[in-house]
């Protein structure tokens, strides 16, 4: 001990004991970072706040949209190549390696907790979970017996369903502006899909069908989220058992038969995996893109994956969609742009309507006064 303090010496010992005492710190501020973190998620607020944290609105529909091209390239696959056309019964092997995914989840206290149940009626979760599943299986059984083209034309209606439905429900408007957009943005994509409309009549009648479950679902996903502290996986915990039950309730009437018929391999079997676990994934990035922005957004966002993919295919994979096809999908993604424009300029004002603005004069008044707060505060009461 007495070499060690000839060669370090006193300052040295002083430098030491300094940077233990760094250390020390340091390590207790990421302990204190840590434990308020995991408090911060074992509120509902909290959890809330935390996925508007890490994951704005930009953030949200980029991750919905690059997920929603992979499983479109992947359910390709598997209805095409793999030839597993049971639409109703692939959604449920979506929904149940969810459910499981979630419960591992839970399991490991990496779940958001939700809000208390006195606050969200249960009809409202049974109502969603319900809605869910004729949503998801409708849509892809209208994507087996309708051509792509038809079943964007079908999704253009949705778009006025979600604006009467919210005004109806909660008495929401939008700006004459915005609805110009979306003119533009429907036209567009009716063009750009007008020269792929082939249709069964039992195809026709189920994209019909789809139209309102597909509207009030997404209504019903943005709403709970921005309004009753919920995030994206604390709902699909609640809602996925029952949107389960009555999928397997919707298997008999819509899939056709054979399925016990299927071969089952390691090729076909990873095929419908790697959908299944695309098929979370985009559940959970829909989730948040709802939670981030409104029904009527992720609706545009669904219409801007497919004049994107029709552009795309024109520009990187020599396809020739046509002129006229093309030209739609330009005048649809000017319509986008002009409705995210608008909806940027309206978040702007609203954060600058929630900041208050200052008077001069009673900033002036109180720098004034000082530590006389008593005497602010009684001639303000008698004003």
């Amino acid at each position: 001990m007495g070499l060690l303090d000839c060669l370090v010496g006193a300052e040295g010992r002083k430098s030491i004991k300094r940077k233990d005492s760094d250390a020390g710190e340091a390590g207790k501020a990421l302990e204190e970072l840590r434990g308020s973190l995991y408090n911060e998620l074992r509120t509902a607020e909290g959890a809330k706040r935390q996925q508007q944290r890490f994951c704005r609105p930009v953030v949200a529909m980029s991750f919905n949209f690059f997920v929603a091209v992979g499983i479109i390239l992947t359910n390709k696959l598997v209805m095409g190549k793999v030839g597993f056309n049971f639409p109703i019964f692939l959604t449920l092997i979506h929904y149940t390696v969810a459910w499981l995914l979630l419960a591992f989840f839970k399991a490991l206290s990496w779940l958001p907790v939700s809000p208390p149940s006195k606050t969200t009626p249960s009809s409202s979760l049974f109502t969603l979970g319900a809605i869910m599943a004729f949503a998801s299986g409708l849509a892809n059984t209208s994507l087996k017996y309708n051509s792509v083209g038809f079943y964007q034309m079908a999704k253009i209606a949705v778009t006025p369903t979600i604006v009467l439905a919210e005004f109806i429900l909660f008495r929401k408007t939008i700006s004459f502006k915005k609805v110009l957009a979306l003119v533009v943005v429907s036209a567009g994509v009716a063009v750009a899909t007008v020269t792929d409309l082939e249709f069964s009549a039992f195809g026709a009648c189920i994209a019909i069908a789809w139209i309102i479950p597909s509207a009030i679902n997404k209504i019903l996903w943005s709403n709970l989220q921005q309004h009753a502290n919920w995030t994206a996986l604390a709902l699909m915990w609640k809602t996925t058992p029952i949107t389960i039950s009555f999928l397997v309730a919707l298997m008999p009437w819509l899939d056709p038969p054979g399925l016990l018929l299927f071969k089952w391999d390691i090729n076909n079997g990873s095929a419908i995996l790697v959908s299944a676990l695309l098929g979370f994934l985009l559940q959970w990035s829909g989730a948040l893109a709802l939670g981030a922005t409104s029904a009527t957004s992720h609706v545009v966002l669904g219409q801007f994956k497919t004049c994107v993919i029709l552009v795309g295919g024109y520009l990187l994979l020599d396809s020739d969609p046509g002129p006229v096809s093309l030209s739609g999908a330009v005048v649809a993604l000017a319509g986008m742009s002009a409705y995210t424009l608008l909806n940027l300029k309206e978040s702007k004002e609203s954060l600058n309507k929630q900041i208050p603005m200052q008077d001069p004069v009673s900033k002036t008044k109180s720098s004034e006064n000082g530590s006389d707060g008593s005497t602010v505060t009684n001639t303000t009461n008698e004003v």
